[in-house]
Formats: structure tokens, C-alpha cells, sequence
């Protein structure tokens, strides 16, 4: 595995997953349900009607972040922030996203390393209730794991936090951004492509790390919308126990494609399940099967624009963190986090048609961080 395909791994591993989950659950079963006879839908039935339009709708880049209301007041400076990582790469992305956006504010951030190990994420809470930071954001971990921290924090009236993660808002946690209740789109994302463009005519095998329950929503969501849209069409889900990730996976699609050859199009609950699977299935010689993932990264978007994959759902950390940033703003200034709360963070579908770039993350919304300032009064 060369070191593209392992850098893709760990920055993917925690765009929606409680690292937690990594180190506790080393593997777990895998499972199939069993996939029904496909039914050709007429062209212009609804079902096919309905997803077209929402793949046309997923695949506009919005062009304006989802906060519009100003902070009205002025944001103190020099407030202290300490950001916990998560020990892999794109946690460390979102602590620079957020760090640039608190420059901006003239705060500091006090960035606090972690091995992702529970050892190590409740020594780096530690840290921050000795430090008695103005607030303390962190990434993929649920609260399980720095409870009584979590606790003190609660006492000292330091707000908390978080952001991809299998968690509850509340009870120390005061803002909770790309939970639980926010994924399920994900799967409404990737069921109107598939359906788009099969004509309602797929057959479809969904591939699921279900070790990581942040996926679940997304699961449930893909498979109820892919019934609704494409009523009759076979649908098989594939469960993938951790160990597989970065390892076998190529070999498990091969093998998968050569027992289903009438599957048309295969669906990844993570981007990172289908690193180094097209090339695996150039050498075995399968052909015509149309993929789409979950989360993005660098190096499935540099598939989309190759050809070897065909679209992917993108999520949206720079706007994440930015919006993290406004909302404490609003605390500092005594207001409520309640409007981030509620925002809807963008997302997208890319295709080789409208991705925007091939090189790496991208934001979303391409002029977010110049929208942002204008609600602090800095522009």
C-alpha cells in the first residue's frame, strides 16, 4: 500500500467516526441481506423523478454559508482556547481550519496532542480544565470517555464543544455540529445519485463499517430513500469488520463482484473502503460497475477525476470550524450558540462534472471564511 492510500485512510478514519470506537471494536462480523429481484421503472416515474431533482439539488455548491445574522456586538480579543486533538490527520485539519478562523477573532489556541487512545483523550482533558481555557474544542470523541472532565468543565462554566460525533447535546456539551441527527442527508445524497443514474434500473450493494454507529443514520437514510426511489430495485448490504480497512478491502470487492456480476453500482459508507479498489478491479478485469462514497478525501476525488470512481458526498470542515468560531463569538458576547446550533451545515455531491478541485479538501461554500468575517464585523 503505497503511502497516498494510508495518508487517505487516517484523514478519512474521523470525518464522521468516534475514535473511540477504532481502538475499542477491532473487528467485528460481517452480514449480508439478501437482494431482491430488480424491477425496470419506467423512465418518468416518480420515483426516478423525485431523485433526479434532489441529485440536482445536492449537486449545486452553495454558494452562502448557513449562519446569516450578525454578531451585532463587539467579540472580545485575547481569549484562550484549547483545541484536543484526535491523534489522526483530520482532526488535525479542523484544529488549523479553527485556528485560522480564531486569528481572525485575536484569540489563542493552545492545540493539545492526543494518541486517540482514552488514556490519552482524558489526559489532554486534564489539561484543559488545569489551563481554565474561555472554552475547550475537540473532535470524535464521545463523552463516555472524559465524563468527569467533562463535569468539571460544566462546573467552571467552560463551554464544550464538539463535532462528529455519536453524542448528545447538552449536559456539559453546549454546541454539537454533524451528530447523529445531521448525517442522515449523507444517505438521501448517495441514493438520488445511484437512482439518477441507473434510470431507476439499479442493483445496488451498500458497504458498511457498522463498528462506527455515526454511520447508522446514513445507512437507514440511503436504504429508505433508495426503496422509495427506486421501488423493487435489489439492494444487498455488506457489513466490513475494522480489519479489512486498508488491507483486504480491494480483495473483498473483487471477490463480492465476481459472485454478483449483476450488480450495476456499488455504495461505500466512507471514502476510505474504496481506496485501492479500482485499481484491484482493472487487474481482475471487472468492468461497468459505477461507484459512489460517502466522505471524500483527496484520494477518491482524484479517482472522480480520473474516471475510476463516480461520485462522492463532501463533507464540509472548513465550515465546521468556522462555524464553531462564530458560535463562540456569540457566547463571548452573551449570546446564545442556539442559531449555530440549528444552522445546517452544507453539503454536496461531487462528480467529475462539478468537483471542484482534485488536490485535497476543499470548502464547500468557496468564499466561507470572507462571509464569516462579515458577521464578526471584520470586513
Amino acid at each position: 500500500m503505497s503511502s497516498r492510500p494510508r495518508r487517505a485512510v487516517s484523514r478519512a478514519l474521523t470525518a464522521l467516526v468516534p475514535v473511540t470506537s477504532l481502538l475499542a471494536l477491532a473487528a467485528c462480523g460481517t452480514g449480508t441481506t439478501p437482494a431482491a429481484d430488480s424491477t425496470q421503472a419506467a423512465p418518468g416515474s416518480p420515483g426516478l423523478t423525485a431523485a433526479r431533482a434532489a441529485l440536482a439539488k445536492y449537486s449545486e455548491r452553495p454558494a452562502t454559508i448557513s449562519v446569516a445574522q450578525p454578531v451585532g456586538k463587539a467579540i472580545p480579543k485575547g481569549k484562550k482556547i484549547d483545541f484536543i486533538l484526535c491523534g489522526v490527520q483530520s482532526c488535525k485539519d479542523l484544529a488549523d481550519f479553527f485556528t485560522e478562523a480564531a486569528e481572525e477573532l485575536g484569540w489563542q489556541v493552545k492545540q493539545i496532542a492526543t494518541q486517540g487512545t482514552p488514556e490519552s483523550v482524558q489526559a489532554a482533558y486534564e489539561q484543559a480544565v488545569r489551563d481554565k481555557p474561555d472554552a475547550v474544542v475537540a473532535s470524535g470523541f464521545p463523552r463516555a470517555v472524559y465524563a468527569k472532565q467533562l463535569a468539571q468543565l460544566k462546573a467552571a462554566d467552560i463551554p464544550v464543544i464538539q463535532s462528529n460525533s455519536d453524542d448528545l447535546l447538552g449536559d456539559g456539551i453546549s454546541l454539537l455540529k454533524n451528530g447523529p441527527d445531521d448525517v442522515g442527508v449523507q444517505g438521501q445524497m448517495l441514493a438520488s445519485w445511484v437512482v439518477s443514474n441507473s434510470g431507476a434500473k439499479a442493483n445496488t450493494v451498500y458497504f458498511d463499517l457498522p463498528a462506527y454507529t455515526i454511520l447508522k443514520p446514513v445507512k437507514d437514510s440511503f436504504a429508505a430513500k433508495y426503496k422509495e426511489w427506486c421501488d423493487g430495485c435489489a439492494l444487498d448490504q455488506v457489513d466490513v469488520p475494522i480489519t479489512a480497512v486498508g488491507k483486504d478491502m480491494p480483495d473483498r470487492m473483487v471477490s463480492y463482484l465476481r459472485s454478483h456480476p449483476e450488480v450495476t453500482h456499488v455504495v461505500f459508507s466512507l471514502g476510505l473502503l474504496n481506496v485501492g479498489v479500482p485499481a484491484a478491479l482493472k487487474t481482475a478485469g471487472i468492468t461497468g460497475k459505477r461507484i459512489v462514497v460517502n466522505v471524500g478525501d483527496a484520494q477518491n476525488y482524484q479517482y472522480i477525476q480520473s474516471g475510476l470512481t463516480d461520485g462522492a458526498m463532501a463533507l464540509n470542515s472548513h465550515e465546521t470550524a468556522w462555524l464553531q468560531a462564530d458560535a463562540l463569538a456569540r457566547h463571548f458576547t452573551g449570546q446564545s450558540m442556539a442559531l449555530d446550533q440549528k444552522a445546517v451545515l452544507p453539503n454536496m455531491l461531487v462528480t467529475k462534472d462539478n468537483l471542484p478541485s482534485a488536490d485535497g479538501d476543499f470548502p464547500i461554500v468557496e468564499d466561507y471564511q470572507a462571509q464569516f468575517k462579515a458577521l464578526w464585523g471584520l470586513s
